[in-house]
């Protein structure tokens, strides 16, 4: 039996976009549509948007590089739709066997990283405040990205000697900061270290072309160069 296809309103409403911007996927051949016995309307299959929509690391990748337009039930514009929804992740990772202990740890990791995003960028977005979030329990995949100033732009407010993004990732990730009260920068970074360093959790975090990987047993933390230069910051947490 042939899957059931749905159409492109249904599809623009299930992503979370416009119908040109469907249009232009399909032209591209960024998601390409099904057009019945070489008609014009523009159908899709509902497995190939679920698979479309769970590629979150290439979408905030794109979106913090290119501005790219991307879902918009990834998208948190203000800290308070991202809290109400990383408390809707909270509840549907309690109801997953075998992570009673570890729930709150994660959610731990994901809200200090966005907060973060919210809290150093605050009145200071070069142009679209707010953040990706995104997630998908079942892999075990949180993602989140800025658009916003990177940890080095950041803590010179502060630390105006860092000399580049490697040192400035690495201090962030290792030392208390406190700025003209009542501000802290980067603390939340050190909290999330010492979690991923003792939990199964992994995280790839990156901003400017500064990287952490903390992967695996026998985790080391260490921040190296990575090949390109990202703006604000990217973050993937695996567990």
């Amino acid at each position: 039996m042939d899957e059931k296809l749905i159409t492109i309103s249904q599809a623009a409403e299930y992503l979370g976009v416009s119908l040109n911007t469907l249009r232009r996927w399909d032209e591209s051949g960024k998601l390409v549509a099904i057009k019945k016995d070489g008609g014009t309307h523009r159908y899709y299959r509902e497995k190939d948007l679920e698979i479309f929509a769970s590629d979150l690391m290439k979408f905030a990748s794109e979106w913090i590089q290119d501005g790219i337009e991307f879902p918009s039930t990834f998208y948190c514009p203000t800290s308070s739709i991202f809290n109400a929804r990383l408390t809707k992740m909270q509840s549907a990772l309690m109801q997953k066997p075998g992570f009673e202990k570890l729930y709150s740890l994660i959610v731990l990791v994901a809200g200090e990283i966005g907060d973060n995003s919210f809290a150093h960028n605050l009145g200071k977005w070069s142009d679209t405040a707010g953040i990706f979030f995104g997630y998908d329990l079942a892999k075990g995949i949180i993602v989140l990205a800025d658009r916003g100033l990177g940890i080095l732009e950041t803590l010179r407010q502060v630390r105006p000697e860092l000399p580049n993004h490697v040192t400035a990732v690495k201090v962030a990730f290792t030392e208390f900061i406190s700025g003209r009260a009542p501000e802290k920068r980067g603390n939340g970074l050190k909290l999330v270290r010492e979690v991923v360093m003792e939990q199964p959790i992994d995280l790839f975090f990156t901003s400017g072309d500064a990287e952490v990987r903390l992967k695996g047993a026998g985790k080391v933390f260490q921040v190296t160069r990575g090949r390109r230069t990202v703006r604000g910051c990217l973050a993937k947490i695996e567990f």
